[in-house]
């Protein structure tokens, strides 16, 4: 083997083993702080969320400041983001799939976000217009071919169907000045009984690290579209 071969290897070896070795830290993490929520920031109450699912026992908050009206900020995050647009996003769906044995879904979405997840079976809960709206629904996740279950907002909070995750989400927009904004989303759910609950522990132990960079990965278009949005409407 020649002499450079031997440090290229190495390079090659350590390249690899780095995102193998954060993987597994990020899958430690997710596993040991199932059900140890975080306690949100006073900035990051939500009063609305509250009432829908007041106890839970994984949460997922991100935010990104933006130069928009939280009226078009809300709006941009709504229609105007587009998963199937990011590679990587994509990425993470197809690494679900191989993982799980999944059946591509050859149905054909709608674009925009809000549009795409009620055809997948997520439920508007409740809204403060131009400011927030509140999903939520009920599934199996572990399952290969995932099903999101609409429950009736009325119905939501008291949903104690033996067997289930239920789970409910935001778009928030929180207006800074007139013209500037911050985006925040948050991701709560909480499984219906034991059983559930561990199923879904060992599952979201291996999500966790993808659906996290799903959140992550929408927040630059998301300010984009909506500075975009905004220079329109402006300038």
């Amino acid at each position: 083997m020649s002499t450079t071969a031997k440090p290229l290897r190495r390079w090659i070896g350590a390249a690899i083993a780095l995102p193998v070795a954060s993987y597994g830290v990020m899958i430690a993490a997710a596993r040991l702080g199932y059900g140890h929520p975080a306690v949100p920031r006073p900035e990051e109450a939500d009063p609305l969320l509250d009432g829908y699912m007041p106890r839970y026992e994984i949460v997922e908050r991100h935010h990104i400041r933006v130069h928009a009206p939280a009226e078009l900020t809300l709006a941009a995050a709504a229609t105007g983001v587009n998963l199937d647009d990011s590679p990587l996003i994509r990425a993470v769906f197809r690494l679900r799939e191989l993982a799980l044995g999944s059946v591509p879904d050859p149905t054909v979405r709608p674009r925009g976000l809000v549009p795409l997840v009620q055809s997948l079976g997520w439920r508007l809960l409740a809204e403060r217009p131009g400011k927030e709206m509140v999903f939520g629904a009920v599934t199996e996740p572990w399952k290969a071919d995932v099903v999101f279950r609409p429950v009736d907002p009325d119905s939501f909070a008291a949903f104690r169907e033996p067997g289930y995750v239920k789970i409910a989400w935001t778009l928030r927009a929180d207006p800074i000045t007139a013209r500037e904004s911050i985006f925040r989303t948050e991701t709560r759910a909480v499984a219906t009984d034991e059983q559930a609950r561990a199923r879904f522990r060992r599952y979201w132990s291996f999500v966790a690290p993808g659906i996290v960079s799903i959140r992550w990965l929408l927040l630059g278009p998301l300010k984009r579209e909506a500075e975009r949005r905004a220079r329109l409407e402006f300038e």
